[in-house]
């Protein structure tokens, strides 16, 4: 069935509010953002908004559910299941990082709903099922590993992802104050390859330490 042309503008309109959602949400939380602010960004109305989402909560929560679910899917387009395991927990870290500084607002959205005590994600029970599919994909990685023993078998996946998330929040939740009392910019291009680099190093040379051979 060929897609209509009045789908397709609606489809952009619901994308373009939520990426202008997103970054307003991002910048003054929620009870900080009007929707008469985010309408004013895009080519629609307040009207239209409600439409789209049913109101300011309602569209606040799916750009919550777009921003986990984008680093979800980027995890997944992987295919680590095809990469050697000690390769695979490698790339999946580097992705992490990658991803974390090319969607600096999802850092913030976190924060956010960490500082109202995650008021609002404890609404969205599809976020549940999309973070066990991330653990799932890491259990796959460090299963193989244990059965070919190249990693260590004492480490489960909730362990590997905390280690991995928190360095990556880490450089841009910490940007400015770090920054400042460390004249180092986090998220500066030219040390971007090298801090890659450490995060892989980190999560590998966990994964394998006491593995005879390395």
């Amino acid at each position: 069935m060929t897609e209509t042309p009045r789908r397709r503008d609606a489809e952009r309109t619901r994308a373009e509010l939520l990426d202008v959602a997103t970054e307003a949400f991002a910048e003054s939380g929620y009870s900080g953002t009007r929707v008469d602010e985010i309408a004013s960004r895009t080519r629609t109305t307040k009207r239209m908004i409600y439409y789209y989402f049913g109101g300011k909560e309602q569209l606040y929560l799916a750009v919550l559910e777009k921003a986990y679910r984008g680093i979800r899917e980027a995890e997944e387009s992987l295919h680590v299941g095809d990469l050697d395991p000690v390769e695979g927990v490698r790339r999946l870290a580097e992705l992490t990082y990658d991803h974390h500084l090319n969607h600096t607002a999802f850092i913030r959205l976190v924060a956010i709903e960490n500082i109202h005590r995650g008021d609002f994600i404890r609404r969205l029970d599809s976020l549940r099922s999309l973070n066990r599919n991330a653990l799932g994909i890491l259990d796959g990685v460090l299963e193989r590993g244990r059965a070919d023993g190249s990693l260590r078998t004492d480490v489960d996946p909730l362990d590997v992802h905390i280690a991995i998330s928190a360095y990556c929040f880490f450089q841009v939740a910490n940007r400015h104050t770090f920054g400042f009392l460390f004249e180092r910019d986090m998220l500066d291009p030219d040390l971007r390859d090298h801090h890659r680099s450490m995060i892989g190093d980190i999560v590998v040379g966990w994964l394998t330490s006491g593995i005879a051979g390395r």
